[in-house]
């Protein structure tokens, strides 16, 4: 084979290569959902909503996520990401959840992101984190559907379940849950709870040390007051004793200067 075929079987090989990344790229980028730590069965977690851009021409403005109805999380709070505004969307729950002692009634069905001074550009992603809990118990996974809107208008709805094995055209972004752990703490949004408990020990701690050395002082302080005033009365007795005597002596040189002149 000449040298000359052998260039060509390799530009051709190559320029089918780069034909197949192109195609496979923008299958591959699509709304996922992660969590920061791990996601462990009735526990808490803080999940990551990442949302990359497809589109060569146009840019992300609007996101959509819906929470599933067969496990509803008690509670929702998304984190705050400038230049986007956040709508929260409730529904009444057919069963009510007791969490914590209290029963929970409605629950969060939607959370929409709309862009506000910002956009997701060609090229780019954005996160969105939103803290969720308490985890289902009786659950290996949660799918949160999610609607993707550019500003040309066009809807991109990632919403459809994987089903044996192979992942579809617009998959919905799954959540993994990790097994339960002890005292069922799940990834970074318990262990924060954790670290403001151990500051308020710690603050709690520290005033009483503080109030320990304060008594100390106090202490010292009534100490070296009750020592002064001791001091001062010991010096006050030998002062009058020392007048006393000296008053003494002066009575009996009159008697004996008295005697002498009558003498």
């Amino acid at each position: 084979m000449s040298a000359t075929n052998v260039s060509r079987i390799a530009i051709a090989a190559g320029v089918a290569a780069s034909t197949v990344l192109l195609l496979a790229g923008p299958a591959a980028a699509h709304v996922s959902v992660q969590p920061q730590g791990e996601a462990a069965k009735g526990g808490y977690a803080t999940l990551n909503f990442k949302v990359p851009n497809e589109r060569d021409q146009a840019s992300t403005v609007k996101l959509e996520v819906n929470f599933p109805a067969d496990h509803p999380l008690s509670s929702v709070t998304p984190e705050a990401v400038p230049g986007w505004k956040i709508a929260i969307t409730k529904g009444k729950l057919d069963k009510p959840l007791e969490v914590h002692g209290r029963k929970i009634t409605e629950a969060v069905t939607k959370v929409t992101w709309t862009a506000d001074g910002s956009k997701i550009a060609p090229g780019y992603f954005q996160q969105f984190p939103v803290s969720v809990g308490q985890l289902p118990e009786d659950a290996d996974q949660l799918v949160f559907k999610a609607i993707q809107t550019y500003d040309n208008k066009e809807v991109v709805r990632w919403i459809e379940e994987p089903k044996g094995g192979e992942e579809p055209d617009s998959p919905a972004p799954v959540l993994k849950l990790t097994a339960a752990t002890e005292g069922h703490h799940g990834g970074a949004a318990d262990q924060a709870g954790d670290d403001d408990h151990k500051a308020d020990d710690q603050a709690a701690s520290a005033e009483g040390d503080k109030g320990d050395k304060g008594d100390k002082g106090d202490k010292k302080e009534t100490h070296a007051a009750s020592s002064s005033s001791s001091s001062s009365d010991t010096t006050a007795r030998t002062l009058g004793i020392i007048g006393i005597l000296i008053g003494a002596a002066g009575v009996a040189f009159g008697v004996l200067a008295g005697r002498r002149r009558t003498a």
